[in-house]
C-alpha cells in the first residue's frame, strides 16, 4: 500500500493561527476524510497540498514526488480539485470555461465530461457568475472527473448541495474509488457524509493532528457514556475526553473503550459514538483545558 500524499513536519504561521509540525500520510486507493471545526486548519492544509500556500517549514510529497515548483505541473495533472469557493472566471460561460481548462490536461476525456454535464444538468450557455453555489460545485466535480485524475482533493464539496444530489455525489465517489489506484481526500465539517463513505479519518483541531485512523477502528477505541451525575467524581472525570452535563445527568466521551465498558456497563448507557460526537467532545474537552 503506497502513500499518495506525505506531509513531513509542516508548519505555517499566521497572525492568529498556526499549523504546528504536521506529519501525515494519505493512503492510495482509499477515501480519507479530513474533519475538524471551522478554523481548525483544514483549508490551509489543502491549499498547501495544492501549492496555493507555501509552508514556513517542512515538505510535501505527492505520488512519491516532492511538490516543488519544477514538478508542480506534472503533479497537478493527476489531481482533481473541488472547492466550495469558485475558482473559475465568473464572466465566462460553462462551455467557454471548459474549453479553456480541457487543453491543460493530456488525459482529458470529452465524452466523460459530456456525460457529467448531462447528469448534473449543467447549462453550457450560462455564465459562471449566474450559477448557484451548488451548480458551481457540480461544474468543479465534472471537470475533476473528466481528466483522469488519480487523486481528488475536495474541500467542503457538499456545501450548498441539496440533500438528493449530495447523496448521489457520495455514491458517485464510492464508485470512483472502486479503481484501487484512485484516491480521494474529502475535507468537511459535515461528518455524516464521511460516516457513509470514508475509509480513513484525519481529525485536525487548533492546527494539530488529533488522530489519523481507519474509520472502523474508531468504534473500537471510543465509547459514548450516558448516565447520572452521581457516577462522576474528580478521578472519573479525568477518564473523559469531554463531558456535557445537564439537570438530568451527563453525556461524555471516553477514548479507552475497554476501560469504559468495564466501569460503566452496569450503571450507564454505553454507545458507539458517531464521528460528529467524537469531534464535538474532543473539541469541547480541549477548550475546557485551555
Amino acid at each position: 500500500m503506497s502513500d499518495v500524499i506525505q506531509l513531513d513536519h509542516l508548519t505555517k504561521s499566521y497572525d492568529r493561527f498556526e499549523l504546528r509540525d504536521i506529519s501525515l500520510t494519505i493512503k492510495e486507493g482509499f477515501i480519507t476524510g479530513l474533519i475538524g471545526p471551522n478554523g481548525a486548519g483544514k483549508t490551509t492544509l489543502i491549499k498547501m497540498m495544492m501549492g496555493m500556500v507555501y509552508p514556513d517549514q517542512g515538505s510535501i510529497s505527492m505520488f512519491g514526488q516532492n511538490n516543488q515548483l519544477s514538478q508542480a505541473a506534472a503533479i497537478k495533472e493527476r489531481i482533481g480539485y473541488v472547492s466550495d469557493e469558485s475558482i473559475y472566471y465568473e464572466h465566462l460561460t460553462v462551455k467557454q470555461m471548459r474549453a479553456i481548462i480541457a487543453p491543460f490536461y493530456p488525459r482529458w476525456d470529452q465524452d466523460t465530461y459530456m456525460k457529467f454535464q448531462e447528469l448534473f444538468k449543467l447549462p453550457p450557455g450560462k455564465k459562471i457568475k449566474e450559477l448557484s453555489k451548488g451548480m458551481k460545485i457540480k461544474f468543479s466535480l465534472a471537470i475533476a472527473l473528466s481528466h483522469g485524475a488519480d487523486l481528488l482533493i475536495m474541500d467542503e464539496p457538499t456545501s450548498g448541495l441539496d440533500p438528493v444530489f449530495r447523496r448521489e455525489m457520495l455514491e458517485l465517489l464510492s464508485e470512483h474509488i472502486q479503481d484501487e489506484k484512485k484516491s480521494i481526500l474529502f475535507s468537511t465539517h459535515n461528518t455524516t457524509d464521511l460516516d457513509r463513505i470514508a475509509d480513513y479519518i484525519v481529525f485536525i483541531n487548533d492546527g494539530k493532528i488529533i488522530f489519523n485512523e481507519m474509520k472502523e477502528s474508531l468504534g473500537e477505541q471510543y465509547l459514548l457514556i450516558k448516565g447520572g451525575k452521581e457516577l462522576l467524581d474528580r478521578d472519573v472525570r479525568r477518564w473523559f475526553v469531554g463531558i456535557r452535563e445537564n439537570g438530568l445527568g451527563f453525556e461524555g466521551l471516553i477514548s479507552n473503550r475497554a476501560e469504559g465498558e468495564r466501569y460503566f456497563k452496569d450503571t450507564a448507557i454505553c454507545e458507539t459514538p458517531t464521528l460528529e460526537e467524537i469531534m464535538y467532545y474532543t473539541v469541547k474537552g480541549s477548550e475546557a483545558h485551555v
